[in-house]
């Protein structure tokens, strides 16, 4: 388990994770992904 962290330590270090984290951190910004995920949560809720 721990060497899955640490891979995963040193993959969000490296250029490419470090590109995808601000790709994710972009996609959270748009208020169009906002609501799409707003509409999973409501979805989800209504399962449980």
């Amino acid at each position: 388990m721990a060497s899955i962290l640490k891979r995963l330590a040193a993959f969000a270090s490296s250029p490419q994770g470090r590109r995808l984290a601000e790709q994710a951190k972009q996609a959270a910004q748009d208020p169009r992904n906002r609501a799409r995920l707003e509409e999973l949560r409501r979805r989800a809720g209504r399962r449980r």
